[in-house]
């Protein structure tokens, strides 16, 4: 294929997001933000919620999760960390373009992760970001141009395929 050949087409992970609801307990909420800054050597971020919900006991602005995004070359040593949790196994239904969606149900599936009574058992999200060279000329401030859908939407297939040669991922 000549998008071998092309550097611009080639894929590149743009960021790794990892996300724990936790409803409106404020002690579950402090556990998965340490559990969080365990796993990424990253500092969380609390979610707050948009909407009061009194089914759930959920005030708007209170709140509802934890959540961090990582960026560069840790994004890429977090997402093989966290695929090996699951076994480098992933549902087709969990790829769409531009994205790979998946749960780990116990963090102590993850590699350097050892149980924690103080924390419990929690399950986390996470979403990998895929994107190609160039895309920032959309997105920076100053000459911003346009790019075509070709280039800015990268396919489920080929996500697929990226993921099978970068992180030896089994598509079940």
């Amino acid at each position: 294929m000549e998008d071998n050949k092309n550097i611009m087409r080639a894929i590149n992970i743009e960021k790794v997001v990892i996300n724990m609801g936790t409803g409106s307990d404020e002690s579950i909420n402090k556990n998965a933000k340490n559990l969080i800054e365990i796993i990424t050597n990253s500092k969380p971020v609390s979610t707050l919620s948009k909407k009061r919900n009194p089914a759930f006991k959920v005030s708007k602005g209170q709140r509802i999760g934890a959540m961090v995004t990582i960026r560069g070359k840790n994004a890429e040593t977090l997402a093989n960390r966290l695929l090996d949790a699951v076994d480098n196994k992933l549902k087709e239904s969990n790829i769409m373009n531009n994205t790979v969606n998946f749960g780990i149900k116990e963090y102590i599936d993850i590699s350097k992760v050892k149980y924690d009574p103080k924390i419990g058992m929690l399950g986390l999200n996470v979403n990998i970001t895929f994107k190609r060279k160039g895309a920032r000329v959309e997105q920076r401030k100053r000459k911003q141009s346009k790019i075509s859908m070709k280039h800015k939407m990268i396919k489920k297939e080929e996500i697929i395929d990226f993921m099978k040669k970068r992180f030896n991922t089994e598509i079940v």
